[in-house]
């Protein structure tokens, strides 16, 4: 029987998945604050809704970036979803297409693009790390195009891996069996190489991860593809205005599932002042411990187009593969769709920032 709610989806999850590897999806930096924060920002919101509106028929349907969604959701990039099913991101795609949601994939996803791709039925953006290598890079973008890939994400919030104190603790490394067959065996290489009180991801970041980029690195990125491109992990109002500046399509307001900076303002509580830096100027997506329907209502209000969901996907990819993320995508556009019929909302334009308290 499908589990009913998310939390029962992250209750199996974790008892079919070793340890280690259940402490590297779950666990968050430093002190592991922005793991209880980014839930609470979103608790603090409330909805005030309308009534005698017509709700008989309700559209939770949105274009985003060129490409219709059944409703503002999408799955945010997380690395080696065969560390949850032996399928990987290909029972992912598979989900997301029938849900009629957005997928983006990790560069560190652990099936090919391209089967990725011939999997999928909805749309498909790729995200990017900035590595030291650069010609890998440009080997991953021609692929993204050449299979349908519809934008590019380029993660800006981790010139290196934070420290992640249950990884450290466990020594984790990514398992023999399971690679970032995406970029080249030599690259990925640390990222096998457990040792005692360190993990491996940090390490291969600090090997591979280009630090030094700044602004002006986006124009080189801009002259290799035509595709949109997306920054994902602004929290600074200053970076939304200069994001716009350089031409971005859109933002992703991320602290990162509280896996970066420890204390960092938590991203539903920094999307406001971004809505008011860009004015309007790109799309904005609010990705962080989104677990209910509810949720995507009250980014909409908070001036988000769409959002981003994390680990209930990875849950419900451990639960039964991609019948449960096809799951846990029912359960939160279910819940969403009775909002919006109960908000009095019954178009995705129809919530604003009447429509939320502040408690």
């Amino acid at each position: 029987m499908a589990a009913l709610t998310l939390r029962e989806y992250r209750a199996e999850a974790e008892g079919r998945l070793p340890a280690p590897v259940w402490d590297f999806l779950e666990g968050g930096s430093g002190t592991e604050s922005m793991l209880s924060a980014g839930r609470a920002a979103l608790d603090r919101i409330r909805l005030r809704p309308r009534c005698l509106v017509d709700v008989s028929v309700c559209d939770p349907g949105v274009t985003l970036l060129g490409s219709r969604l059944a409703a503002p959701l999408g799955i945010a990039p997380m690395a080696y979803h065969q560390l949850a099913h032996p399928e990987g991101e290909v029972a992912t795609a598979r989900a997301a297409g029938a849900a009629g949601a957005l997928l983006t994939v990790s560069i560190f996803a652990s099936r090919t693009l391209e089967d990725i791709a011939a999997a999928a039925s909805g749309p498909l953006w790729l995200q990017l790390y900035w590595l030291r290598r650069r010609e890998t890079l440009v080997e991953l973008v021609r692929r993204a195009e050449d299979a349908g890939y519809q934008a590019l994400v380029l993660t800006v919030d981790a010139p290196r891996v934070a420290y992640r104190p249950r990884d450290a603790r466990n020594g984790f490394a990514v398992p023999g069996g399971i690679r970032a067959v995406n970029v080249d065996a030599a690259v990925m290489s640390a990222s096998h190489g457990g040792a005692a009180g360190e993990s491996a991801i940090a390490r291969h970041s600090k090997e591979q991860f280009d630090a030094s980029i700044t602004w002006r690195d986006l124009a080189w990125l801009r002259e290799r593809t035509s595709l949109p491109l997306v920054l994902k992990g602004v929290l600074a109002p200053e970076d939304a205005e200069l994001a716009v500046e350089y031409g971005v399509d859109a933002l992703v307001v991320s602290n990162h599932g509280g896996r970066q900076l420890d204390f960092a303002i938590p991203a539903a509580d920094a999307l406001p002042e971004i809505v008011d830096a860009v004015g309007g100027r790109c799309r904005l997506i609010l990705d962080g411990s989104i677990r209910y329907g509810a949720d995507i209502a009250k980014a909409l209000c908070l001036g988000a187009d769409a959002v981003f969901v994390g680990r209930p996907a990875l849950w419900g990819l451990a639960h039964s593969g991609s019948a449960g993320v096809a799951d846990v995508l029912r359960v939160l556009l279910d819940e969403f769709e009775e909002v919006m019929a109960l908000m009095g909302a019954p178009r995705v334009g129809d919530f604003g920032n009447s429509g939320i308290v502040h408690h």
